[in-house]
């Protein structure tokens, strides 16, 4: 018997969602029947579509307080509710933290932690007066959860965001829910830069134990999943969506010595 998920008659808010990770969790809840809006500070360079339906954009800054009222409230007066909100925008640029001031990495905890609390104390405005309440879904990722090299200051940012979502889970219920996805490696039209070519890229999904890395269509699907009736149950967890994580590095070593070990003769 095959199960499918139904958000036909709600309405989904995915910020950053016109590229990468966003667009592709947009295209799984259009999919699945929802109305989707998207925002962020640019508009796509064209319209995120499936299913023969396209989502909504919407110019907004998070970080601006102001803004995100703004843009949560009309979406509300356009379509009458607010079912989930998605906090998808983030990232950061490769910078070790001596190679940065305060300023550089204090404005990538406000952009990866800070605009998404702000967006979701304008979603929760919303959904706290809707019958059914409302679902919201953190992107966290696995540089919350491990050294960041590289990254600190977003892997802080994603830490705090997945034990924010944790308290509002418990402030917010029973009406909101809140869930992170802890993401691994996705590949999109950007992974070039962190990955290199297309050797690169097969040499790093290599160390995935699925053995490959995550499509945005697999974000999207989670997503689909959070935010419908069959996660009715599921607030404050953590889900993990990784492909199995990293194959530690220690394996690799004690596994190549014990073969060096073996092939010697005395």
């Amino acid at each position: 018997m095959s199960v499918t998920i139904d958000l036909s008659g709600s309405v989904a808010v995915v910020t950053g969602g016109t590229r990468g990770v966003g667009a592709g969790i947009a295209r799984a809840l259009l999919e699945a029947g929802a109305e989707v809006v998207t925002c962020a500070r640019r508009p796509p360079d064209r319209p995120v579509g499936a299913a023969g339906r396209t989502a909504r954009f919407l110019p907004a800054d998070l970080r601006d307080p102001d803004d995100a009222e703004a843009l949560f409230r009309r979406v509300r007066d356009d379509h009458g509710r607010i079912d989930s909100l998605v906090n998808n925008a983030g990232g950061t640029p490769f910078r070790l933290l001596g190679d940065g001031d305060a300023a550089f990495h204090a404005r990538v905890v406000e952009l990866n932690l800070l605009a998404p609390l702000t967006a979701s104390l304008a979603a929760y405005e919303v959904m706290r007066r809707q019958p059914d309440g409302g679902s919201i879904t953190m992107i966290g990722s696995v540089s919350g959860t491990r050294p960041s090299p590289g990254s600190a200051a977003y892997g802080a940012a994603k830490a705090g965001l997945e034990n924010l979502a944790r308290s509002m889970a418990v402030e917010w219920a029973p009406l909101v829910r809140v869930n992170t996805l802890v993401l691994g490696m996705v590949r999109t039209e950007l992974s070039h830069l962190h990955y290199g070519d297309e050797d690169g890229i097969a040499a790093v999904a290599r160390t995935v134990p699925l053995g490959r890395l995550a499509d945005p269509a697999d974000i999207g699907d989670a997503c689909v999943f959070l935010a419908s009736g069959r996660a009715r149950y599921v607030t404050g967890a953590a889900l993990h969506v990784h492909g199995g994580g990293e194959r530690p590095a220690f394996l690799g070593a004690a596994t190549a010595n014990h073969t060096e070990k073996r092939g010697t003769r005395p």
